[in-house]
């Protein structure tokens, strides 16, 4: 089971190609066999939240709220780490924002 704040790496279809890779990914829930996510790049030119390797990160990256899609549990390949309380704080507080 996987639960708000970790960090996973999974296979991720991109949106503009049919391409798939493994990538970094912060689950935002769980639901029947469902993991929803949002994607992780290294492009810091991108917006979000920034994750820094002192937080656990392989390099500096930024999580993308604006990428967020469903996978299933045999996508994951591996969990690296959980998020911070506080930037899993951070998280739900920009993930309101974009909501309402």
């Amino acid at each position: 089971m996987y639960n708000f704040g970790d960090v996973i790496l999974a296979e991720i279809q991109f949106t503009d190609t049919f391409e798939i890779k493994i990538r970094p990914a912060v689950v935002l829930f769980e639901e029947d066999g469902n993991i929803i996510v949002t994607g992780i790049t290294s492009n810091m030119d991108m917006k979000g939240i920034k994750l820094t390797r002192k937080e656990g990160a392989i390099k500096e990256s930024i999580i993308k709220l604006n990428y967020i899609f469903t996978i299933s549990e045999k996508m994951i390949k591996k969990h690296l780490f959980i998020l911070s309380e506080e930037k899993k704080k951070l998280v739900k507080e920009e993930l309101i924002k974009k909501l309402f």
